[in-house]
């Protein structure tokens, strides 16, 4: 029986080279219950997947810091925080590594976005000195604010959907998934999670990356 499903997509709809499955536009356009996307991405590019899929624009961005549904859409994070941990970290010599052209943080409204070739360690301090944090989401730093998680932004969307976050099946991959899986009914990770996602989902699936996703979603389908 299907089920409403939150859907991470660096590692988790993606295919192990990069780039989204196409196999999974045909099970996402047709599954029958509501399906969020919840991602770590600049706010556009989940609202673009959306519509290239052709499913109602259903998003959590940003690690929670923005969300939508067709008829809504709430800044849930504020990025100013962020961008002066950012501006502290470049002033003090050291470098995002996003290049001049930086298109990772070109549309994003609350967090900053920091290559992971950084030290870690050094960007959490100027992080924690503006009272922010750093997620890992395994594919970039995200500097934003702790209240911030897509638990919240999942919260948000479900309740303009008239549902609660323990309707939904959540599917990830990375630390920033974790919160997320807490709050949801059931919680897959796929085989190439990491260890935070591991410990926080109810099933690890056999397959990784976007095959996984289609491995958890045939489950939903058959139980």
């Amino acid at each position: 029986m299907s089920t409403p499903v939150a859907i991470d997509i660096d590692g988790t709809m993606t295919q192990p080279d990069g780039g989204i499955d196409p196999k999974l536009f045909d099970i996402l356009h047709d599954w029958p219950e509501p399906v969020v996307i919840a991602t770590g991405k600049a706010f556009p590019y989940p609202v673009a997947l959306c519509e290239f899929i052709g499913i109602p624009t259903q998003v959590v961005a940003e690690n929670g810091g923005v969300a939508c549904t067709d008829d809504s859409v709430a800044i849930l994070g504020d990025g100013k925080a962020a961008r002066n941990a950012v501006y502290s970290f470049e002033s003090a010599g050291y470098d995002i590594q996003r290049g001049d052209n930086d298109l990772h943080n070109r549309w994003r409204e609350t967090e900053v976005s920091v290559a992971t070739t950084v030290d870690v360690s050094v960007l959490s301090e100027f992080a924690e000195a503006h009272g922010q944090t750093v997620v890992d989401t395994g594919y970039s730093y995200h500097v934003k604010s702790p209240s911030i998680s897509k638990a919240g932004g999942l919260a948000y969307v479900a309740e303009e959907l008239g549902l609660e976050t323990t309707d939904f099946v959540a599917i990830g991959d990375s630390e920033n998934d974790s919160e997320m899986f807490d709050v949801c009914k059931y919680s897959f990770s796929v085989a190439n999670c990491d260890a935070s996602a591991e410990a926080a989902a109810d099933e690890v699936t056999d397959s990784p990356f976007s095959a996984g996703t289609i491995e958890a979603l045939d489950i939903l389908c058959s139980d």
